[in-house]
């Protein structure tokens, strides 16, 4: 009897040390993404039909092509591990937006993998590319009287888990033209969410 409480007590123990020691792995391979600071270096960013945009620290590339809206954003990983961006959905109510995220499957998929290394600096891009996209006409109203709108950004660690959604508010800025990102908040998606 004894023997068996010793080895039950025993057993307990080493899956607490086992949960404890996979926790820890976990947080050294969690991103966790916000804007550039101010003082970042500015950032060229292309797409596939050859359009090149310029992001500044802290800022957000909004832009009106021939049919195109272009959006992007430079980011910044205060995380420890490595963030892979997975996809992106735009919210033109901030209001609507705090309070819940739209489900992974909604969200569009990038055309090319995007990384941004722990403790360093880059870059999120996005493009709607057809009219007839239901987001288009109302996006590019939205840009046009220069009204905040939100962006949410899906990704994970290099390993696909991990999985996180941060929600950026996209500002218009009076004082030059441009465009300013914040960072509003985060939902774990793979682990329980800490509010």
């Amino acid at each position: 009897m004894i023997l068996a409480a010793a080895t039950y007590a025993s057993v307990r123990s080493a899956n607490r040390s086992a949960r404890v020691a996979e926790r820890a792995l976990q947080v050294g391979l969690r991103p966790v993404l916000v804007p550039s600071r101010f003082a970042a270096p500015e950032q060229k960013v292309g797409w596939i039909d050859s359009h090149w945009t310029r992001v500044g620290g802290g800022r957000a590339g909004v832009e009106l092509g021939d049919d195109v809206i272009y959006l992007s954003s430079g980011l910044r990983n205060v995380g420890a591990g490595l963030a892979v961006l997975h996809g992106w959905r735009v919210l033109l109510d901030p209001l609507e937006a705090a309070h819940s995220h739209p489900e992974p499957g909604d969200f569009r998929r990038l055309t090319r993998d995007l990384y941004v290394p722990p403790g360093d600096v880059g870059f999120w891009q996005g493009a709607i590319r057809d009219r007839a996209d239901p987001e288009f006409g109302p996006l590019e109203a939205a840009i046009g009287q220069r009204q905040r709108f939100v962006v949410y950004l899906l990704y994970g660690d290099h390993e696909g888990g991990q999985r996180t959604i941060s929600l950026f508010g996209i500002s218009p800025l009076e004082s030059d033209g441009g465009w300013l990102c914040s960072v509003a908040r985060h939902w774990n998606l793979d682990r329980p969410d800490p509010r």
